[in-house]
């Protein structure tokens, strides 16, 4: 009987190039936010840290950037609701390598002296917050505050003296070794920055520092039965356009518009309009910094000028001939343009007429 000769391997064909997607060629291969805020200026890092701080408010009441000169050894400091003054201290620290002990003696100095001085009060907390982090040195100095505040003495002289301000020689003396040894160093902590990543990625700022795109928007809504005080202008200039329309008076649109089905059922999709743009305004509020919804105004107005200014037979063509111009506005340029809803674009026309910026009988 003959031998079966030992398998053979086929030979595999080479694996297949990944490519390149077309947005990659755009915009380059995504940042990871830890390595994008490694890559922010020190001044960047603070409004960073601010913006995450401020959208605690559940904690604090103020939040204030006082980073820079005069900041007497704040970075961010946030006043504690219903702390009767009490505020924590966040000192921002971008440096190109994790903290070390020697990177916080002259912080630690500044608060010494200028509580001594009463420029301001000690804080209930104190954070060192770094996009690198703290080393395992300070880590554990953290966890020991009898050992951070003999640290401080010790290093006094070398990090301190000359370094708190640069007006005076700060001495540590009888006073000031009796201020150290009455205060708290249990309040000096840090916070990771995959920790900071993850709350700010709550703000609306984050979009906006990081990419990625919107979350999805929530359901606009619905009108309430009756108008409200914050319809009023615009349900009024939606009277007129109706009267001008019917050439008659209509102070009671409801008794007005019994035999209309038309206007009737017009005056109820303006109000659904008008609620579907209110609750893309709270959206991008919450999502995006401030004054994006209102560039989103000002482009549908900027569109919707001409036909305002044109010839139509009644202000309710004029309504008609605005919304219909607005639905065919490109608005790519506005970050909210992927949560634009249909409704969205006549519901602004109804808010430009809410804020008296547009009149449709002239």
């Amino acid at each position: 009987m003959s031998k079966v000769p030992p398998p053979v391997q086929i030979p595999q064909p080479p694996a297949p190039s990944s490519g390149l997607a077309a947005d990659a060629v755009a915009s380059g291969l995504p940042v990871h936010p830890v390595d994008r805020v490694r890559l922010f200026s020190p001044d960047q890092w603070e409004h960073f840290v601010q913006e995450w701080v401020d959208s605690l408010r559940d904690e604090y009441e103020l939040v204030e950037r006082c980073g820079g000169a005069g900041d007497m050894g704040r970075d961010v400091i946030a006043t504690v609701n219903g702390g009767n003054g009490a505020w924590d201290n966040y000192q921002c620290k971008h440096y190109q390598k994790v903290l070390a002990p020697g990177d916080i003696w002259v912080e630690l100095g500044k608060l010494a002296y200028y509580t001594l001085k009463g420029e301001y009060s000690y804080p209930r907390n104190y954070f060192f917050v770094a996009p690198q982090g703290v080393g395992p040195k300070l880590s554990n100095l953290l966890k020991k505050p009898h050992v951070l505040r003999d640290g401080l003495l010790t290093n006094w002289d070398k990090a301190c003296r000359t370094e708190i301000t640069k007006t005076e020689v700060v001495d540590c003396d009888a006073a000031m070794k009796e201020h150290i040894a009455n205060l708290d160093f249990s309040i000096f902590k840090t916070k990771p920055l995959l920790h900071i990543i993850e709350a700010h990625a709550k703000t609306r700022w984050y979009v906006a520092r990081f990419g990625g795109g919107l979350p999805p928007r929530p359901e606009p809504t619905p009108p309430p039965g009756v108008p409200t005080d914050n319809e009023a202008v615009f349900v009024g200039e939606l009277r007129r356009a109706y009267a001008d329309h019917l050439k008659q008076d209509l102070k009671d649109l409801d008794a007005g518009l019994a035999s209309r089905d038309d206007l009737r059922e017009h005056f109820h999709d303006a109000r659904v309009e008008f609620y579907s743009a209110e609750g893309l305004r709270t959206f991008s509020r919450d999502t995006l910094p401030q004054g994006e919804f209102e560039k989103l105004q000002d482009e549908v107005h900027s569109g919707i000028k001409d036909e305002v200014r044109g010839s139509q037979a009644d202000g309710y063509q004029c309504v008609l001939a605005v919304v219909k111009t607005a639905r065919t506005l490109q608005l790519t340029s506005n970050p909210l343009t992927t949560r634009i809803h249909t409704r969205d674009r006549g519901g602004i026309c109804h808010q430009i007429a809410n804020d008296g910026k547009v009149r449709w009988v002239k």
